[in-house]
């Protein structure tokens, strides 16, 4: 059995459970904070929505610019003539922008800002770029990417290979010709590729959808290379050039949705069509969207932004499933900034009757138009200084709201957008030359999440954003409970005109298990990613905007507070963000971490802090705003109990939530995943795994210099005693909430370092080193699960096992591993667990060394501190330990650890209470039992090894002699009365019970006395009372054999065991002070039973030949040799049933039951079945009857009764005295045993009684000749020497006066007894 120990405290695992589940909780209130994009833009809500917050350059402006990267001084050399054409685009893919000069194509790599890349080995005018994925299998496995090259005559194919440059966020590209080309006369743009190497693309002349096929060599059925006009079919794309253009209307955008498996084109004419990508070389048109003014025009019917004039669509934006879940798939952006929101149509719905549907791919329909703002400051009215007041004091009055602006900005020549997680960018051209204006727009968390704001005071920070509503229904008649989608918005200006713009490529976390919040739930995500920015190609560089998040408004209040000594904007936060939120995110300020946005290009991963100053201020309002927990109590109506809760401050709310958003990229992950060679490797990376934990360990950091944060201040006021027993136990659920969530920090920090340093260990390897348990455990283990939980602790200390065994393998120290594992990882290695590491190298040492002496201190040092850390040994480890031991013929170690460890695992001696009471069953306490007779039998296995070495050696070897007895020594010395009996089971059970008896050991009496009875353990018990002297004890052991009822014993031996007890009985010395009386009456109670017993087995022998019927008869006579019986059972059951006579004497002779109606019948069956037809022979079979009976039960009364017997004799005789001898009756009685005197007065006194038949001469006459015949028989007996009867017993007398009164009355006829009674005569005067 393989058992998991149990380690010791050091891990308050309920504890930490209950802070996980504070955890899993805030997982849960992020996903339902803020509502997914979907929700805001319900089909049953309000048609149109155009709410936005507006606000001037401070603190709240949602976007801001990072930097402007000006395009390379080299490239303007290319530029030496007026006629060139050039064009360029971004390519965030791999960190290039793309610029065309006539001919020449130039990478440049705007991370690092002045490298370039060009190629020029073709000769035509490149108009567009755009990188896609390879198909697989196609090119060599260096090139990760394709770069389409278009010209006005044909599609080029280039190979890039990047691969990341050390120390740096760029990529390093290599190019490589594929050969692959394609001639074409219509001009392609807006290349999209989709993941499986498929490229599509519209033709700049005709407007039809083309895809570029391309296979590894060409075939009977196609060109390696050729393109496909899915516009007009598959079979008009072959010969394009007599292909008519449609003239009235031409794509100009193709836009690829991967993870829908679809695409989308749109129309100069604000057509969009929605196309399902089939099987190769095939796409499915599944639905045209016309008419979209019209349907955008009904949505928001009174809207001046929209109109026939203006209504143009610039650019369609796929929203990704993640981002809303429920439905919302596409938005278009038109040219004066209105959005169309489409999402699947239900099953019912038909938007077209060309419409068809495949698969899960529905048809879409408009649900929502989102207006532009039509209140934003001209980004002139940016440099007005801010009208806020100075204060100092976090209760300061409110100030007024900014002003609204005073030439507001109205949008109308959007030429470019991007959209990403809710966030969208456009831009127009300024209205000075050189510049471009770019709306920028995102989600207003403060009005559409459920943050717990005080509700007055988040009107007070929106005050200038009063929403405009062009819809046909108010929001309050909807019927959905969601506030309408309210945005930031502004405006910003940039230089340059615009060619392109996209969202930055940045370190997306990979998909969680934890319940995950929306994409636009920046609150959540602040803490775990990068701000999101965008970048604007213009013909002057590169612009980089930001987006700015909560977090950074937080900062940029605090740094304002700090110059400027303003905390109105704090407070202005708090109230908008809600108090639990705002502190959440004033802890983060405070602790420093990776996702504080500095500005600079560091590295992903590193730490950053605030300064000093800042920090103390984020502190400070992390304190002030947190307020104090609160008690609230619930009365039990009816009873005077009351029961209550703490209402948490938002300290401890806040750092639950920062610590919940920290880990939640892993917490609910499996810590490993399959990987290569049938391995395990690490399912999170190991850069996300350092980077959490850098923000723990901040924040632990933070939180053990600042314990003060979640005390209360001693002059907190207290308006009542009650008020104030109250809040002490507010604080106290509180403290203990937060030691709860500590406890779970630390463990956390330590179980990340703990998983890195077993992946510096192959992980993979380790896990395959495991037991199949244990494996099975650790590839099914979350980190939640490693963190919290029993089974977490088993699968780490084992794989920590596997670590130090291979260290030990390798003839490495333990103390460097043990000394990092208790450095960075404490409670996955614990003193103990160092101390066990240590006590295995010390077993090594002793294997190795070659000097007895230094060998025997090693293997003492190993078992010290075993024994020392016995409770937090595993049962395997423990068998190996002993193995070694055995090897090493470490007699001490063999014995003491085991045994030492089984008072480690049942330390409160419940399994020694369970064996106390006789191992009941459905008992708890089982366990632990168990757990002691695993470790008692590897000391069993350790003296039969050493007993089977002591006799397998060839020649007398007295070392292993030794070793032996040491061991046996070391086991009978120890105390423990469980293993004791252990051990003398199996001693007794190897056959050494008498050497066992001549040892005596302390616990040996107890031990055989113990239930259950058995009879080995009796029989050596009552020897061993023998051997102890003490004969009666050894008597009331054999008895209870020879009575026992759940010992299977047939009869004759239980019979030898009532025999020995009565002998054992009667040795009792008549000095044993106290019992001497008692062991007379049972001694006699033995002795009576034991003459039971044998009467019992006199009636089976007598029963015996048919005790194999198979009949219920049969049973019955079986039974009597497996129980006893009373005497009356036996009467009752068997002697009458079965008509046995004589076993019915021997009843009534044994029970000295007198009953002449029991016992006459009895002789008369005797008599009767003696009966024959000839007299003869008939009076041998009463002698063959009667003389065994006479003589056995003579002279019982009870089955023996002499008067009636010796009547039935005498009445036989004279029934058949013509046949008998004289004296037959009288000489029969003597052959019985019975005295001649007795027989005599019995004769005489039928004699003289007159009673018939003696009423009658002839009888009395016949009486009279017995009586003579006895007389002499008796005279000759008293005469022989050596006689039974003495002569001096003789009553001469009396016989001399009797036998002158049967002369007297003889019949005269009657010569030959006369003749006898005067020899009588004769004699006794000659003799007597």
């Amino acid at each position: 059995m393989t058992h998991t120990r149990t380690p010791p405290p050091l891990v308050d695992l309920p504890a930490l459970h209950t802070a996980a589940r504070v955890l899993h909780d805030l997982f849960l209130k992020d996903v339902q904070s803020i509502p997914d994009i979907a929700d805001l833009l319900p089909p049953t809500g309000p048609p149109s929505s155009a709410s936005y917050s507006v606000f001037p350059d401070d603190y709240r402006v949602p976007f801001q610019k990072r930097r402007l990267v000006g395009i390379p001084d080299a490239l303007f050399q290319y530029y030496n003539t007026t006629s060139v054409t050039s064009h360029m685009g971004l390519i965030p893919e791999i960190g290039r922008v793309w610029i065309s000069i006539d001919h020449k194509l130039f990478l440049w790599d705007y991370i690092h800002g002045q490298d370039i890349t060009s190629f020029v080995d073709q000769p035509d005018v490149i108009t567009h770029v755009a990188v896609v994925h390879p198909k697989p299998s196609v090119f060599v496995d260096e090139i990760s990417s394709i770069m389409v090259l278009c010209t006005p005559v044909s599609v080029l194919l280039i190979g890039l290979s990047t691969s990341p440059l050390p120390q740096s966020n760029r990529k390093d590209i290599k190019m490589y010709a594929t050969d692959m080309s394609v001639s074409t006369d219509v001009e392609m743009s807006s290349v999209i590729g989709t993941p499986q190497g498929r490229i599509f693309m519209a033709g700049s002349q005709d407007g039809s959808l083309y895809e570029l096929h391309y296979q590894q060599s060409e075939s009977w059925f196609g060109k390696r290379v050729h393109l496909i006009n899915h516009s007009v079919g598959a079979v008009q794309s072959l010969f394009p050039r007599f292909s008519s253009p449609k003239p009235d209307d031409r794509i100009v955008s193709v836009v690829s949705d991967c993870k829908r498996n679809c695409l989308y084109t749109l129309s100069a004419k604000n057509v969009i069509s929605l196309y399902h990508l089939a099987s190769e070389k095939t796409v499915q048109l599944i639905q045209t969207l016309t008419n979209l003014y019209k349907s955008a025009q009904e949505k928001a019917p009174a809207s001046p932004a929209i109109n026939p004039s203006n209504f143009h669509i610039i650019a369609l934006h796929v929203i990704d499933p993640a981002e809303s879940r429920v439905g919302v798939q596409l938005v278009a952006v038109t040219v004066n900034g209105v959005r169309l929101y489409f999402s699947p149509a239900s099953p019912s719905f038909s938007y077209a009757p060309t419409t068809t549907q495949t698969g899960a791919l529905r048809p879409l329909q408009l649900i929502h138009v989102r207006l532009p703002p039509p209140n934003l400051f001209h980004p002139d009215e940016f440099a007005r200084p801010s009208n806020r007041a100075s204060s100092t004091s976090y209760n300061a009055a409110r100030v007024a709201p900014p002003p609204p602006p005073s030439r507001p900005f109205i949008v109308s020549g959007l030429e470019n957008s991007c959209y990403q997680d809710g966030l969208t960018i456009s831009a127009q051209p300024g209205d000075a030359d050189g510049t471009d204006f770019v709306l920028c727009t995102s989600p207003d968390l403060t009005r559409i999440g459920t943050l717990g704001q005080v509700s007055t005071s988040v009107q007070q920070y929106v005050a200038n954003s009063q929403p405009t509503t062009y819809a046909a229904s108010a929001y309050a008649t909807s019927g959905n409970q969601r506030p309408p989608l309210t945005e930031y918005a502004t405006l910003l200006t940039i230089p340059g005109r615009t060619w392109a713009m996209a969202s930055v490529p940045g370190p997306s976390l990979p998909p969680s298990i934890a319940p995950s919040p929306a994409i636009i739930n920046e609150l959540a995500l602040q803490f775990s990613e990068p701000p999101r920015q965008f970048m604007i190609l213009t013909n002057v560089g590169l612009t980089f905007l930001v987006k700015r998040r909560a977090l950074d408004y937080l900062r940029a209040v605090i740094e304002e507070a700090q110059s400027e000594g303003a905390v109105q904007p704090i407070i202005e936060f708090r109230d908008s963000f809600g108090r639990d939120q705002t502190c959440a995110m004033l802890l983060g300020l405070a602790c420093g971490s990776t996702f504080l946005d500095t500005g600079d290009h560091s590295m992903p991963g590193t730490l950053c802090t605030v300064s000093p100053d800042v920090a103390n201020i984020a502190k400070q309002a992390f304190y002030d705003f947190g307020e104090r927990p609160i008690w609230t109590e619930r009365v039990t109506y009816g009873t005077s109990e009351s029961s209550g809760s703490a209402i948490f401050s938002g300290r401890r709310e806040g750092f639950a939530m920062y610590f919940a958003r920290l880990i939640r990229p892993l917490w609910k992950d499996k810590i490993t995943k399959p990987g290569a060679f049938g391995l395990q490797e690490l399912n999170v990376d190991d850069n996300l795994l350092v980077t959490v934990q850098k923000n723990l360990y901040a924040l632990k950091e933070f939180l053990d210099k600042n314990p003060h944060l979640f005390h209360s201040t001693p002059g907190d006021p207290a308006t009542s005693r009650n008020t104030m027993g109250h809040e002490q136990e507010a604080w106290k659920a509180e403290q203990s909430s937060v030691t709860q969530l500590q406890a779970l920090l630390t463990r956390t920090i330590e179980a990340i370092s703990f998983v890195l340093l077993l992946s510096d260990y192959r992980l993979g390897e380790l896990i395959a080193q495991c037991d199949a348990e244990t494996q099975k455990l650790v590839i099914a283990m979350t980190y939640e699960e490693l963190v919290t939980t029993q089974s977490g602790m088993n699968a780490s200390r084992a794989l920590v096992n596997i670590v130090i065994d291979q260290q030990i393998g390798q003839q490495i120290s333990v103390d460097t591993i043990s000394e990092v594992l208790q450095q960075r990882c404490g409670s996955f290695c614990s003193t103990d667990d160092v101390m066990l590491y240590k006590a295995r190298e010390n077993v090594r040492k002793a294997v190795e060394s070659r000097n007895p002496a230094e060998r025997q201190n090693w293997l003492g040092e190993s078992l010290r501190l075993f024994t020392k850390g016995a409770r937090t040994l595993e049962f395997e480890k423990i068998r190996e330990v002993c193995d070694e031991y055995r090897e090493l013929s470490y007699a001490k170690g063999a014995i003491e650890l085991p045994l030492s460890c089984a008072q480690a695992v049942d330390p409160d001696n419940v399994g020694f209470e369970h064996w106390v009471s006789g191992c009941p069953s459905n008992d708890d306490r089982a366990k632990f039992f168990e757990k002691r007779t695993d470790c008692y039998q590897l000391v069993l296995r350790s003296l039969d090894s050493f007993e089977e070495k002591a006799s397998r050696a060839q020649t007398p070897a007295e070392d292993l002699d030794t070793i032996r007895n040491h061991a046996y020594t070391l086991a009978f010395s120890s105390d423990d009365e469980m293993f004791h009996s252990t051990l003398y089971d199996w001693l007794i059970s190897r056959g050494l019970a008498d050497e066992l008896l001549a040892l005596r050991p302390q616990y040996l009496e107890a031990h055989l006395r113990r239930e259950p009875v058995t009879l080995p353990k009796y029989q050596l018990l009552w020897q061993f009372y023998v051997k102890d002297g003490q004969p009666l004890r050894a008597a009331e052991v054999l008895a209870i054999l020879a009575e026992s009822t759940d010992i299977d014993l047939d009869l004759s031996t239980r019979i030898e065991y009532f025999t020995l007890a009565v002998g054992n009985a009667k040795s009792h010395p008549i000095t044993a002070i106290g019992r001497h009386e008692t062991a007379i009456a049972f001694l006699t109670d033995l002795e009576e039973k034991l003459d039971v017993a044998q009467v019992q087995l006199e009636v089976y022998n007598a029963l015996l030949p048919h005790a194999s019927n198979p009949s219920e008869e049969g049973n019955r006579i079986r039974q009597l040799n497996k129980r006893l019986f009373t005497m009356s059972e036996l009467f009752q059951f068997y002697a009458e049933p079965f008509d046995l006579p004589v076993m019915k004497l021997l009843v009534l002779h044994v029970s000295e039951h007198r009953d002449e109606h029991i016992v006459r019948p009895i002789w008369d069956r005797i008599f009767e079945d003696a009966l024959d037809a000839d007299a003869q022979t008939h009076a041998d079979h009463i002698i063959a009857s009667v003389v065994p009976l006479g003589k056995r039960f003579y002279p019982s009364e009870s089955a023996f009764p002499l008067r009636y017997i010796a009547t039935l004799l005498i009445s036989f005789s004279l029934r058949n005295r013509a046949q008998l001898p004289k004296g037959w009756a009288p000489r029969v009685l003597v052959q019985c045993g019975v005295p001649y005197a007795e027989i005599w007065d019995v004769l005489h006194d039928m004699y003289e009684s007159h009673v018939p038949p003696f009423n009658h001469q002839a009888s009395v006459q016949a009486i009279s000749a017995d009586i003579a015949i006895l007389l002499s028989d008796w005279l000759e007996e008293a005469k022989r020497p050596q006689s039974s009867t003495a002569r001096a017993e003789l009553p001469a007398g009396r016989i001399d006066v009797a036998v002158g009164q049967y002369l007297a009355e003889l019949d005269s006829s009657n010569t030959e007894t006369r003749v006898i009674y005067e020899d009588i005569k004769r004699q006794l005067r000659r003799n007597w």
